[in-house]
């Protein structure tokens, strides 16, 4: 069931908040000691509130477009009264005392909070693991990773422990573990859902199972906020229209590679027949791509103050119980230069500009989500594609960080299998805050290309 259809079910009273909530704990109990997922749960506080939505239902009030959902929020993001590590020890007892913007928007909206999803430390890598509470498993293959950093909510959504969740991206972690686990990820426009951040580099965004829940969950996240002058001022209930739309015509870029960045040709196996998708689709597909020069250290160096304006002072207190990654991105960032950072602006207002006149032609620029598939849950990191060594623990999302540095809504959307039956994702880049129109196409996609299976672990 999609959650477009328990959300309807829900307030048809055919189900109640309490019956919807105890079906997903009850799915909880029962996968996610096999995938570790979900690392805090506050059953009793969700049952609270589930018993409070079913006795306003009966009186005929609706908290919001997501009243009895389920939903758990990534372990980045702060929680009144729940547990938040940022997947780290030196937060292992820290209990926020006040919700993030997001928190409140997806709370207000109706849903049920049931606990926190798990990520790297401090969100750095896309393969989640941490010495807070471990690894969390592909449910397509336990052997694998579920990439990250929302890998613990990638995990929930594709094994039906949750309906909708949030997650966060800035070199790819809505996206990479969408693709990973067959799911579908939307990093959304700077700004779509406001942040105290004054940075397009990091956003948050939605995560579920097909575009149209991604959507209906978007519709409470979004929507500007006068405390945060970068958000966008369209409201949310954009994102609750009908993303039907008829495709012919519509001009898209189709980019099967990259100079400089190597595919694994497993990714490219899945990813080649879906042209002929699209062009069944009536869509004008050609092969193009902006040119992304400058792009690749310029992010390294926003990656890098970001880590040092957020972590700085815990390394200075905490170094021992830091990751070595997480250490060498504060030390690089307290080592930048004026000189650095102007080239780096400089390089990214060259690369908004190329992208600007590309997207004049193509209304969308269609590429691989991921350069390689989900690879051993063992391994940090992807050391090597096609045998070029990568030279950082990122070097293998350039597919990812790429995008992100252009500032467009971006969606990872699943396209098909590997031979080893291990999840593919398609990533669809849209024009300058045309999120609505990325959902359309994804949408219009996912009925083209048929329903996707869902892991065995799930169903089993």
């Amino acid at each position: 069931m999609t959650a477009r259809e328990l959300a309807g079910r829900l307030r048809k009273k055919e189900l109640s908040a309490r019956e919807t909530l105890e079906a997903h704990l009850a799915q909880i109990e029962r996968v996610n000691p096999k995938v570790n997922a979900i690392v805090t749960l506050v059953a009793d506080q969700a049952k609270e509130r589930a018993r409070q939505l079913d006795e306003a239902a009966a009186k005929g009030r609706f908290a919001g477009v997501l009243h009895g959902l389920p939903v758990a929020h990534k372990d980045l993001v702060e929680t009144k009264g729940i547990r938040t590590t940022f997947g780290s020890p030196i937060f292992k007892d820290y209990i926020p005392k006040a919700n993030a913007l997001l928190v409140d928007r997806i709370q207000g909206a109706g849903a049920v909070t049931i606990g926190k999803t798990n990520t790297p430390e401090f969100g750095a890598g896309s393969q989640t693991f941490n010495p807070a509470f471990g690894a969390t498993r592909n449910p397509h293959d336990l052997s694998k990773t579920c990439g990250g950093s929302s890998g613990g909510a990638a995990v929930s959504l594709a094994c039906g422990m949750l309906p909708i969740a949030d997650g966060s991206d800035t070199g790819g972690s809505l996206r990479n573990p969408a693709s990973f686990c067959g799911i579908v990820g939307f990093r959304v426009s700077p700004g779509r859902i406001p942040s105290a951040a004054w940075s397009p580099l990091s956003v948050v965004g939605p995560m579920a199972r097909n575009a149209g829940d991604v959507a209906l969950l978007l519709s409470a996240m979004a929507g500007p906020d006068l405390r945060m002058p970068m958000s966008i001022q369209e409201p949310g209930s954009r994102f609750s229209q009908p993303l039907e739309r008829n495709m012919k015509g519509v001009k898209i870029a189709w980019c099967a590679g990259l100079p400089g960045v190597p595919f694994d040709s497993r990714v490219l196996q899945v990813f080649g027949p879906r042209r002929k998708t699209f062009s069944e689709m009536g869509c004008v597909v050609e092969d193009a791509a902006p040119d992304f020069a400058g792009t690749d250290e310029a992010f390294r160096v926003f990656r890098a103050m970001s880590y040092y304006q957020s972590r700085s002072a815990d390394l200075e207190k905490h170094r021992p119980l830091m990751k070595a990654t997480v250490i060498s991105e504060i030390e690089r960032g307290a080592k930048l230069t004026g000189p650095e950072i102007t080239a780096a602006e400089t390089a990214r207002t060259n690369l908004s500009a190329r992208v600007g006149e590309f997207l004049k032609k193509y209304e969308f620029l269609i590429l691989p989500t991921v350069q390689v598939p989900a690879f051993d849950v063992d391994q940090e990191y992807v050391r090597e594609i096609n045998g070029e060594k990568m030279q950082t623990y990122i070097d293998w999302m350039r597919s990812c960080y790429y995008i992100t540095m252009t500032g467009l809504p971006a969606i990872s959307v699943p396209a098909g299998f590997t031979a080893e039956g291990l999840p593919v994702g398609i990533q669809i880049v849209g024009r300058p805050q045309a999120d609505f129109a990325v959902l359309q196409i994804a949408h219009a996609f996912e009925a083209a290309r048929g329903p996707f299976a869902l892991p065995k672990l799930a169903t089993a």
